[in-house]
């Protein structure tokens, strides 16, 4: 895993809302913006989804994908990543309808289905902007995100075969490994996969410094040098994880998406702060940052020259 790291941002997810931040990108014009800013401050990638400019409620919704994306293409270089897991209560065809008209270089897989809780957040905040926000994070006391075996291997034909699309495989729990694991000795996924290990999540692993090496350990075991590894730690252990998997040779994402958060106290004012704060880091620790097209060398991506958009 020597090389170059490849910087990631996730410039507004589908998990915080507009309550808990005035930085988070919402509109088209704003999320233009993130994603620009970022790939300027030197990630290689960015992650997207899309939002109702009007309220902030994620969106699958294509037309919304296609008012920012050709404009990031056009203002950057940047991979651009397109979301399949959406947002919650979203159905797999809501969620694939982006990737399906964009037909990008990269979208993320979700390794299965799991339980996300984000209702303890809710106690943080007594005024809500919008009427939706409380329900929604309240729903996942009950709700489950579902990524089965059949749900998986129909993005993997009607994505990645399709369109020649390649994915970030996103491991929130040890299993998750056996399953990517399970479609490559399938001969349904190819290498290098690039393997997303997600830390900090209610239901999914914690964020200790030992719950990364046992991720690490097995993917190690089960893929030896067939993947390209990548580290995702939740708000305030966002840095820490990250700078620790780097060390190891890791690449890391970071962005508005996993941490409303620059340090301690201090809310991140954009998503490229995140970006240069990691880019320095890193750099201190005399690791070379990967630019888009290395990015695309190290992932065999088909090149931003083969999408939709």
């Amino acid at each position: 895993m020597s090389g170059k790291v490849i910087i990631t941002c996730a410039v507004t997810g589908s998990i915080h809302t507009p309550t808990m931040s005035p930085h988070l990108p919402v509109t088209p014009d704003e999320i233009t913006e993130a994603a620009v800013g970022a790939a300027e401050a030197g990630a290689a990638i960015v992650h997207l989804h899309a939002r109702d400019p009007e309220t902030g409620k994620p969106s699958p919704d294509p037309r919304l994908f296609m008012q920012f994306l050709p404009r990031i293409r056009q203002q950057s270089d940047a991979v651009m990543n397109i979301s399949t897991g959406g947002g919650l209560k979203m159905s797999l065809d809501e969620r694939l309808e982006a990737a399906h008209a964009a037909r990008p270089e990269l979208c993320s897989l979700n390794m299965g289905s799991m339980n996300i809780g984000l209702f303890h957040i809710t106690q943080k905040y007594p005024e809500w902007q919008h009427d939706w926000e409380k329900d929604y994070l309240e729903a996942t006391r009950a709700g489950i995100v579902s990524n089965t075996f059949e749900q998986i291997e129909r993005v993997i034909r009607e994505v990645g075969n399709a369109y020649g699309t390649r994915f970030e495989f996103e491991c929130y729990d040890i299993g998750h490994l056996y399953t990517l694991a399970h479609f490559l000795e399938r001969g349904l996924v190819k290498p290098p996969l690039f393997v997303q290990t997600i830390f900090g999540l209610l239901g999914g692993l914690g964020p200790d410094p030992e719950d990364l090496m046992h991720m690490k350990r097995t993917a190690d075991r089960l893929f030896g040098d067939a993947y390209r590894w990548s580290i995702l730690a939740a708000g305030r252990h966002q840095m820490n994880l990250c700078t620790i998997g780097a060390i190891m040779g890791g690449n890391v994402r970071v962005g508005l998406e996993d941490s409303l958060y620059l340090s301690k106290g201090e809310m991140a004012p954009t998503n490229a702060a995140q970006v240069a704060k990691i880019r320095r880091i890193l750099e201190e620790l005399s690791l070379e940052i990967a630019s888009p097209d290395e990015a695309r060398d190290m992932l065999d991506l088909k090149g931003g020259a083969e999408v939709a958009f």
